[in-house]
């Protein structure tokens, strides 16, 4: 186990505490004692490296207290109940209410052991679940393209880390601009192979003969080696995969039958088809759509998003204005409503232009970002989309913004942001709670 990972041992009794604490030492555990609920609580919160051992009954917090104030803390947290002979109820209860498992005086010290290994391995297993979350979110291409608390949003990122660490094949879709190419690059990276090559081809780049040789060899330079060696034991990108010829979609799927289970080289297949009367399935023969296939992810349009709109713009405009050397744009009530109202063809793409092109228009003094929006869209399509959204996704969505951009200028300093926005603590506390925002991320 682990020597990071600890066992924090929570009991009023001295004697007892120092028992457990010795045979889990004996057995190779890290150990802590506390003599009281609240002792332990000063040290334990979130993301604690470990688990906590505590009895039930104790002066003061007991138990139950206790637990639920771990449990508020970290619902992933592992808590192991102590009960006597009289409180096996409120210990089933304990378990209602979070508790990873419980023990009834007198125990056998050998069953103390086998739990502690268990909730260990649980613990390790969350603990390395959330680094990696943490790792795909501060991400520098992440944190300016994939951010976002919208449920969609949520969902991919969710996506990426199951999908990352299985081995299968994966086919992403999705609207130009997207991001399509990140989310490959993220799959690569929170895997197995993410020490390994990630080699990147654009299909529709290449003329049918010369694709063939980038993909399959020979190569036509004399010194690379053809896309398929180059990544092997790692990642294959193939975007614009409908641009394969029927000759090379032969080929591509002889190499994969050839792999054998689990693939050697995992492919991604990025499809950027924008036909209304195709789909991906009818350009690419049946065998090998079904084995890009395997695992799919589509990726959510722009317009899709809600407030997340809001927190793009903020941000890139934030990044454009300090590599200008300017202030960024300051957002309107209505511009707001005009940005989540907006139809984004291009995307999150189109959205960093009308960020950088905002932000030098605040630099000159001049225009605004309804008239940057209606130049983008007007050889294509309204600014307006014709959904409308209820008023109150628009009203929260402006309060986020205003609260999150007030947390940025202050770094963090909850007291200047009380006053800008004339909050109360309760209520600017509440509200963050609400949308998701922490301190933390603007220390």
């Amino acid at each position: 186990m682990p020597q990071s990972l600890k066992i924090a041992i929570v009991d009023d009794e001295q004697d007892m505490r120092q028992s457990i604490s010795q045979w889990l030492a004996l057995s190779g555990f890290d150990t802590a004692t506390y003599a009281s609920a609240e002792d332990a609580l000063k040290e334990i919160g979130a993301d604690f490296p470990g688990v906590v051992v505590t009895d039930i009954k104790m002066p003061g917090m007991d138990g139950m207290a206790f637990l639920k104030r771990l449990m508020s803390a970290d619902s992933g947290l592992p808590v192991i109940m102590i009960t006597g002979h009289g409180d096996v109820p409120m210990a089933v209860e304990a378990m209602r209410i979070g508790a990873f498992d419980f023990l009834e005086k007198p125990f056998n010290p050998d069953r103390m052991t086998e739990l502690a290994k268990r909730a260990l391995r649980t613990r390790r297993l969350t603990l390395d679940n959330r680094a990696l979350r943490r790792e795909l979110a501060a991400g520098p291409e992440m944190v300016q393209k994939l951010i976002g608390s919208s449920p969609v949003m949520q969902r991919l990122r969710e996506d990426i880390l199951d999908l990352g660490q299985a081995d299968g094949h994966v086919l992403i879709e999705g609207e130009t601009g997207t991001g399509k190419t990140l989310v490959a690059h993220a799959l690569h990276a929170v895997g197995p192979r993410a020490a390994r090559k990630f080699v990147q081809v654009a299909c529709s780049a290449y003329a049918p003969d010369a694709l063939a040789a980038r993909l399959f060899g020979p190569a036509t330079d004399g010194a690379a080696l053809p896309a398929v060696e180059e990544a092997r034991g790692g990642t294959l990108c193939l975007e614009d995969v409908e641009a394969l010829s029927q000759p090379l979609q032969a080929q591509l799927l002889t190499f994969l039958n050839a792999q054998g289970t689990p693939a050697e080289t995992r492919i991604i297949a990025v499809s950027n088809l924008q036909e209304q009367d195709k789909t991906l399935e009818d350009l690419l023969r049946s065998d090998l759509f079904y084995r890009l296939a395997a695992m799919r992810i589509t990726l959510p349009p722009l317009r899709a998003r809600g407030e997340d709109v809001l927190s793009l713009f903020t941000r890139l405009s934030e990044q454009f204005a300090e590599e200008y050397g300017c202030s960024a744009p300051e957002v309107s009530a209505q511009e707001a409503a005009q940005l989540m109202q907006a139809p984004w063809p291009g995307n999150v793409r189109q959205l960093i232009n009308i960020a950088e092109r905002a932000v030098l228009q605040n630099r000159r003094g001049s225009g605004t970002i309804a008239s940057l929006l209606m130049s983008d869209n007007a050889a294509a399509q309204p600014v307006m989309t014709t959904e409308g959204k209820p008023l109150k996704e628009y009203v929260e969505a402006f309060e986020r913004m205003l609260i999150d951009n007030a947390m940025r200028r202050h770094k963090g300093s909850v007291a200047a942001v009380m006053e800008e926005l004339c909050l109360p603590r309760r209520t600017l506390n509440e509200k963050m709670a609400k949308y998701g925002l922490s301190r933390s991320a603007y220390l």
